[in-house]
């Protein structure tokens, strides 16, 4: 079976960019129909989402409603004439939404990162025609999220999309979950015929950040937005900080600027064979620091000097931060940079000591 390659291919009427919106929690009938009618009038909405299982860290917490949610979500998707998606966590999750007809299933990070939970699902869906979404594990590994995609597509499942939530992180940050742009990047790489939908509201974890990082998902190519959005966020059982009000909504999706994908113009042709030759300049400098960093090897080997002298490349990723920044590169940045170079050259002096 061929994969789809376009939500638009998806036979629900999607667009692309597609958007998802929805509250955090099914918390009752009342909350979540007055929320997605008011989402529905803004006319943003293609999907609309509602968690009914709620895989909370620590217990005594709100867990969600259960089976009777998955009614509710329906009857005001049906109120707006939309489809609607929840996540499912295991075979049981899989069955009651078939049967209460929900439109799309998606799985969450916290299941996506068990490969035995997402087999199940993938069990549970064999020889149904449903679209799921697949949320990024929550630590960072590409082939777990590769991994899930390929299970669900193993049970027959061919409308696959995925959704990057961002990463956990046991530093301090000013986001709930690490965006790491560079995995989702390195996901359309691998999977260039899954759509991509960006999860802002659990990336950020407060509602302030979320048009900053919806817009850099835009202009990053992906192929949606899932918002959470609740009529009365501060009241909300779950994930308060991060819902904001189908208003709030709204403006926070007529403020997303759309940008082209065609690639057009001699003047950005010519920005780029300005980059490509100086990024030929940039490869002969690194080789000629590698045939430095060999010939120090050749030194440390012939007096007995141990490869890794911690001092010294101390010295040197303080001093090398400090011109980056000066230059205006970030920190991070530099750090990553000079991590790779340092780890390049210990290999060329230890096939020198050898």
């Amino acid at each position: 079976m061929e994969p789809v390659l376009n939500l638009k291919d998806w036979g629900m009427g999607f667009n692309n960019p597609l958007y998802i919106a929805g509250p955090c929690s099914v918390e009752s009938e009342e909350q979540v129909m007055e929320t997605v009618t008011e989402l529905g009038k803004t006319g943003k909405v293609d999907l609309v989402r509602g968690g009914i299982w709620k895989p909370r860290t620590r217990p005594n917490s709100f867990e969600g409603i259960g089976e009777v949610g998955l009614r509710w979500l329906k009857a005001a998707g049906n109120a707006i004439n939309k489809p609607v998606t929840v996540e499912v966590a295991n075979a049981v999750h899989v069955y009651q939404s078939i049967r209460h007809q929900i439109d799309v299933l998606w799985i969450g990070a916290r299941t996506s990162v068990n490969p035995f939970a997402v087999q199940e699902i993938a069990d549970a869906l064999n020889g149904i025609d449903i679209p799921v979404m697949i949320k990024n594990p929550i630590n960072p590994d590409l082939s777990l999220w590769l991994g899930a995609v390929e299970r669900i597509r193993q049970a027959g499942i061919k409308r696959v999309a995925v959704i990057h939530r961002g990463f956990s992180a046991y530093h301090h940050s000013k986001y709930r979950n690490q965006p790491r742009w560079e995995l989702p990047i390195a996901f359309k790489r691998e999977m260039p015929d899954v759509p991509v939908i960006c999860d802002p509201s659990h990336i950020c974890g407060r509602r302030d950040l979320l048009q900053e990082v919806s817009q850099k998902a835009i202009d990053l190519d992906f192929d949606g937005l899932m918002i959470e959005s609740h009529i009365n966020p501060d009241k909300a059982l779950s994930d308060a900080k991060q819902q904001v009000t189908p208003a709030n909504y709204q403006v926070l999706i007529d403020s997303i600027v759309q940008r082209n994908p065609e690639i057009t113009g001699t003047e950005l042709d010519e920005l780029r064979d300005q980059i490509d030759s100086v990024d030929r300049e940039i490869i002969e400098i690194l080789a000629k620091r590698m045939n430095i960093a060999k010939a120090i090897g050749t030194y440390k080997k012939d007096n007995n000097i141990t490869i890794l002298q911690s001092k010294r490349w101390d010295e040197i990723a303080n001093d090398r931060q400090s011109q980056g920044t000066s230059k205006g590169l970030t920190e991070d940045f530099m750090t990553e940079l000079y991590r790779s170079i340092h780890k390049e050259s210990i290999r060329q002096q230890s096939k020198v000591m050898n």
